[in-house]
């Protein structure tokens, strides 16, 4: 029996032991993987991210992998060290799980890094400026993410009711909503149950950013509550089908959206504030801008550039089918539309990027993107830049030389110029974040 009770004390103790061994071994080279993963992004260039992202206190993080489990977009944090890192840090999409998930509140969201500033409005708590009365929410604050901005969007609109008074004014509005993407369209359901005196403006079409993606592109959604829709339960769906179910809640609430009225000026007077359009001219209490960080398309500025095969946004790539097309940007718009017309029959499309690398795309178009060119679908030129471009073909400059070929259509996908000056000129304070709170 003695002999008996020793071999299973002996198990007893033995199986804990293997278990707490493999778990060291199986961390140990998973860590490992962790840093090759980091070490590989800062070598390609691809290690800064690039807007809302976490900064881990080493302090107060214990490595409890919670981040890691909670965070939506795989291998973008890991643990090195026992420490949690980003070890994809252009991948990351903001979404701020990570920091809820902490346990130990180890997780700070910024903007920008120390050596990249990002220029951020700033707003309260309550989605105000500096100026009284004029609100921001959604991409343009720094929240891209669908559910993000639709969810600042109601909450910007809970806050401004509150400062909304009935005053006996002719044609004075109780707040306009510039901007009729994500967060300016739940802002305009939440007006429209109130039953406030509101106006929408939107210089393009319903959905603002989100209308121009390119065709059959993927956007990630979580379910949101809508004011009167309710709880929208989209996951992943694409831009249509995202578009489509916007239209008809639309059509079904009868909401009102002023489309192509772009505002030029917002300026404060004795009943709130003077709101100029491309139309006309409006009085309003407050003002919520929705806009998008985009703002105006960056454009090249070289000889060429006003010609009409020369675009900005992608919308259909079919238009393209036995074209010649010339993509210029390095971001993830440039390399899905670049993708999306190679597919088309008779396409021959070229990437001009003037870095090295496509440094901020997703892992998954840049692996795209580099199938297609080693199977010879798309052409690359990294280090390049347009020189001009003619009515049949582009010049495109490369690092020591110049080289012209046929050219149909030129689709440019630099990013856009920042709002700020709109932003100043309305008097609102604009800092440049660098990896700060």
């Amino acid at each position: 029996m003695s002999e008996s009770n020793d071999y299973l004390s002996w198990v007893y103790y033995l199986v804990p032991l293997l278990f707490v061994i493999s778990y060291a071994v199986l961390s140990s080279r998973r860590q490992a993987h962790n840093l090759h993963t980091l070490e590989a992004a800062q070598r390609d260039g691809l290690g800064e991210p690039a807007s809302l992202h976490p900064v881990f206190n080493e302090v107060k993080c214990l490595g409890c992998k919670a981040c890691v489990s909670a965070c939506p977009e795989k291998n973008v944090i890991g643990i090195i060290k026992n420490k949690a890192q980003l070890i994809n840090p252009s991948h990351c999409i903001g979404h701020g799980a990570c920091k809820k998930a902490c346990p130990f509140d180890a997780i700070s969201l910024v903007f920008g890094t120390s050596t990249r500033g990002v220029d951020i409005p700033m707003v309260s708590e309550n989605f105000e400026t500096n100026i009284p009365g004029i609100f921001i929410a959604g991409e343009l604050g720094g929240m891209g993410l669908i559910g993000n901005a639709i969810e600042q969007g109601k909450q910007a609109l809970k806050a401004i009711s509150t400062k909304i008074t009935k005053a006996a004014i002719p044609d004075l509005y109780d707040i306009v909503i510039v901007g009729a993407g994500p967060a300016g369209l739940s802002a305009t359901l939440g007006a429209h149950e109130q039953k406030l005196n509101y106006l929408t403006l939107e210089q393009d079409s319903l959905g603002g950013t989100v209308f121009n993606f390119p065709r059959g592109k993927v956007v990630m959604t979580r379910p949101v509550n809508l004011p009167i829709i309710g709880k929208l339960k989209i996951r992943e769906t694409s831009k249509e089908a995202l578009l489509k179910t916007w239209q008809k809640i639309e059509k079904q609430t009868g909401i009102q959206i002023n489309y192509k009225e772009k505002v030029e000026t917002i300026n404060k007077n004795e009943n709130g504030f003077l709101i100029k359009t491309n139309k006309t001219e409006y009085q309003s209490q407050t003002v919520l801008l929705s806009i998008g960080r985009r703002g105006t398309p960056r454009k090249l500025g070289v000889p060429g550039e006003e010609l009409p095969k020369v675009v900005y946004n992608l919308i259909d790539p079919e238009q393209y089918i036995d074209q010649k097309v010339l993509i210029v940007g390095g971001g993830d718009s440039a390399l899905e539309a670049a993708l999306s017309i190679a597919e088309q029959p008779g396409t021959e499309v070229t990437v001009s990027y003037r870095s090295g690398s496509f440094s901020r795309a997703k892992e998954k178009n840049r692996s795209k993107i580099q199938q297609a060119s080693d199977c010879g679908q798309i052409k690359v030129l990294f280090n390049s830049n347009v020189s001009s471009i003619q009515k049949d073909d582009v010049t495109i400059k490369l690092e020591d030389s110049e080289i012209t070929f046929a050219n149909q259509a030129v689709v440019v996908s630099a990013g856009g110029i920042l709002p700020t000056g709109f932003l100043k000129e309305t008097g609102i304070q604009v800092d440049t974040k660098f990896g700060t709170e």
